[in-house]
C-alpha cells in the first residue's frame, strides 16, 4: 500500500541554531524523566525513613509516577499532533516541575505519592514529544543518530540516577533529588520558547480531543499496570497481592473490559486517540509489536544483574550503581553507533536483526555460564554484550513506526512505539520478578535445611534471611554480621572456654555453608530470568525477520514521496 504524506506547517528552512537548541532542549527533557525514573530508587529508603512511609505504601513511590507517565503517553502524542509540540511539550515541563517541587516540599507520603503522579504526567509528555521533534526536524535519513543519542539517555540515567540520588541524599537531603530538577527544567524551558518552532501539522486541523476514548484508555491501562506492579507469586511477603487473589484477577478483568471499551469507541472516533487504522500499516503493526516484545527483556536483565554483582560476585553494595556501568556502556554505544549507521546506510532493518541476534547471544551465554564463583570481569564482559543487544532497539523500532505514517501522525505514532514499549517494561519486571522469586524461594527451601542440618535448634534462627529496612521483597544475608554474632554467644555461653575456638569454628563453617547457598539461590534466580529472557529475545527476532524495510529520505521533513509498505 502507499501512505500519502502531508507537509508540516513549519515547512521552512530553519536555522541551525534553531535546530540544535531545540535539540537540546528535547534532550534534557528527556533526560529529567529517565533519570526520575532511577534517581528515587537510591533516595528512597532515607525518604521512607524521614517521612515514616509504611512498607505498604513504599512501592507506591514509582508505582504512581510509573502509572501516571504510561497512561497519559498516547493521550499528549495526540494532543501534540493537534496543538503543535512546542505547546504541548511546555506544558509537559511546567506539569513535570510542579510534581518535582511537590516532592521536594512534601511531609507526608499521601503528598509524596500524589506529587510522584503529577511527575509522571509531566514526564509522559517529555518522553513522547522528544522523539516526536526529531522527526519534525530531520528527514528519517537523519534521524537515526539523533534518535540514538535520544536512546542513549535511557542507558546514562540507569547509572548516573542511582549516583547522583546517593550522593544528593547523602549531602544535601533527598529534598534535592527532587529540587535538582528546577534549574535544568527552567533551562529546558527556555530552549523551547526562545529556539523551538510550533512544529503544526499543514491542515490545521483543530479536532476536539477523544475524551472517550483518553476514558476508555484509562480504564483498559491503569487496572493492568496496578495489578502487574502490585501482584507477586505466593512465596513473597511483598506489598500487594498474590498472582491468583481476587484483587489482582479483578485488576485484570477491569482492564479487559476497558480494552474492548477503548477498541469499540476508537472505531467510531472523529479523532480517535489512537487510530486503529494504523495498525493496517505492516510497519506500524509489526514494529509496535517488536518494541513491546523487546521491552519486556530490557528493564527484566537490567533490575536483577545488579543484585547478582553484589550477592554473587560480592561488590560492596554502597557501590551498587556502578554495578550497571558495562551494561550501560554497551547500550550507549549500540544507540550511538547504530543511529549513525542508519544515517549512512539508509536501512534500520539490518541492524535491529543483527542486534537482536547478539541479544539472543547474550542471553544464552548469561543462562549457560553464570555460576556463583563468576567474578566481575567475566561478568562484565557478558553485560556488554547484552547492552549491545539491547541498545538498538530504542531509537530505530522508533524510526521505522514513524515512517511509516503521515507527519500529521507523527505524535501518535511515537507515542505508539513509546507507550507500547512501557507495557513491555512493566510486565517484563512482573515476569522477572515472579520467576526469580520462584527459583530464589526454592532453592533456599531446599539448600537452607540440609545446611544447617548439624546446628542447634537456638540458633537457626539467625541463618535464615533477614528482610531489609526497606521491605525489598528480595531477602539478604551477611555472613560476617552471623558470624560476629555467632561468636559473642559463644564468648557468653557457659561452654568451657577450650572448646570455644572449636564451636567457633564449626559455626562459621555453617555459616559459609548457608552463604553459600544464598549465592546459589542468586544464581538459580537470574539464570531462571536470562531463560525466561532468551524466549522473549527469540521472539522479538522472530517478529523484526518481518519488519518491512523502508526507504529512508533524505530530502527535507515536509517533501515525503509516497513510501510503500
Amino acid at each position: 500500500r502507499h501512505a500519502t504524506m502531508s507537509v508540516m506547517a513549519e515547512d521552512v528552512q530553519l536555522t541551525k541554531a534553531q535546530k540544535v537548541f531545540t535539540m537540546l532542549g528535547a534532550l534534557l527533557g528527556l533526560l529529567l524523566a529517565a533519570l526520575d525514573q532511577t534517581i528515587v530508587s537510591t533516595a528512597g529508603p532515607k525518604i521512607q525513613k524521614d517521612l515514616q512511609i509504611e512498607a505498604g505504601l513504599y512501592v507506591w513511590i514509582t508505582t504512581a509516577y510509573l502509572v501516571a507517565s504510561t497512561v497519559l503517553v498516547p493521550i499528549y502524542g495526540k494532543l501534540s499532533d493537534l496543538y503543535g509540540r512546542r505547546k504541548i511539550r511546555l506544558i509537559a515541563v511546567i506539569i513535570f516541575l510542579s510534581g518535582s517541587f511537590l516532592c521536594g516540599v512534601s511531609q507526608s507520603s499521601t503528598q509524596l505519592i500524589a506529587a510522584r503522579a503529577v511527575q509522571g504526567i509531566g514526564s509522559a509528555g517529555l518522553f513522547t514529544s522528544a522523539f516526536a521533534v526529531v522527526a519534525d526536524l530531520f528527514p528519517p535519513a537523519e534521524r537515526g543518530k539523533w534518535q540514538g543519542m535520544f536512546g542513549a539517555a535511557f542507558g546514562v540515567s540507569s547509572v548516573i540516577g542511582p549516583l547522583m540520588g546517593g550522593f544528593i541524599t547523602d549531602n544535601f537531603g533527598w529534598h534535592w533529588a527532587f529540587f535538582i530538577n528546577l534549574p535544568l527544567g527552567l533551562i529546558a524551558i527556555a530552549f523551547i520558547v526562545i529556539y523551538m518552532p510550533p512544529l503544526r501539522p499543514a491542515d490545521g486541523s483543530r479536532k476536539k480531543l477523544d475524551i472517550a476514548g483518553a476514558v476508555a484508555l484509562a480504564l483498559a491501562v491503569l487496572p493492568l499496570l496496578f495489578g502487574l506492579s502490585l501482584g507477586h507469586s505466593a512465596t513473597r511477603e511483598a506489598a500487594g497481592w498474590p498472582w491468583l487473589s481476587w484483587q489482582i484477577v479483578t485488576l485484570f478483568g477491569i482492564s479487559l473490559v476497558g480494552t474492548v471499551a477503548f477498541v469499540w469507541v476508537e472505531r467510531r472516533a472523529e479523532s480517535p486517540i489512537l487510530d486503529l487504522g494504523l495498525f493496517k500499516i505492516k510497519t506500524f503493526a509489526i514494529g509496535a509489536l517488536a518494541a513491546f516484545v523487546v521491552g519486556g527483556a530490557f528493564l527484566g536483565a537490567i533490575v536483577y544483574l545488579p543484585l547478582f554483582m553484589v550477592n554473587v560476585v560480592g561488590l560492596s553494595s554502597t557501590s551498587s550503581g556502578l554495578t550497571t556501568v558495562p551494561l550501560t556502556f554497551g547500550i550507549v554505544a549500540a544507540n550511538i553507533t547504530s543511529g549513525q549507521l542508519v544515517s549512512r546506510l539508509g536501512s534500520y532493518k539490518g541492524l535491529l536483526v543483527g542486534s537482536l541476534v547478539i541479544l539472543v547471544c547474550a542471553f544464552i551465554l548469561l543462562a549457560t555460564t553464570l555460576t556463583p564463583d563468576a567474578t566481575q570481569l567475566g561478568v562484565s564482559a557478558k553485560m556488554v554484550l547484552l547492552g549491545i543487544g539491547l541498545g538498538p532497539s530504542i531509537p530505530l523500532f522508533t524510526l521505522a513506526i514513524q515512517t511509516s505514517v503521515q507527519p500529521s501522525q507523527i505524535g501518535v505514532a511515537t507515542a505508539a512505539a513509546t507507550f507500547f514499549r512501557q507495557l513491555g517494561f512493566t510486565i517484563g519486571i512482573a515476569i522477572a520478578g515472579t520467576t526469580f522469586a520462584g527459583a530464589f524461594a526454592s532453592t533456599l527451601q531446599s539448600g537452607i535445611p540440609e545446611a544447617t542440618a548439624d546446628v542447634p535448634a537456638a540458633m537457626r534462627d539467625q541463618l535464615q534471611p533477614q528482610r531489609s529496612d526497606d521491605d525489598d521483597p528480595l531477602v539478604a544475608f551477611d555472613p560476617a554480621k552471623v558470624m560476629e554474632q555467632a561468636d559473642r554467644k559463644i564468648d557468653a555461653s557457659p561452654m568451657p572456654a577450650d572448646l570455644k575456638p572449636l564451636a567457633k569454628q564449626r559455626a562459621h563453617a555453617t555459616i559459609e555453608r548457608v552463604a553459600r547457598v544464598f549465592k546459589v539461590a542468586y544464581t538459580n534466580g537470574l539464570v531462571s530470568v536470562f531463560w525466561i529472557l532468551l524466549l522473549v529475545a527469540i521472539l522479538a527476532l522472530a517478529i523484526t525477520t518481518v519488519l518491512p524495510q523502508l526507504p529512508l529520505r533524505t530530502g527535507p521533513p515536509g517533501a515525503r514521496p509516497p513510501i510503500a509498505d
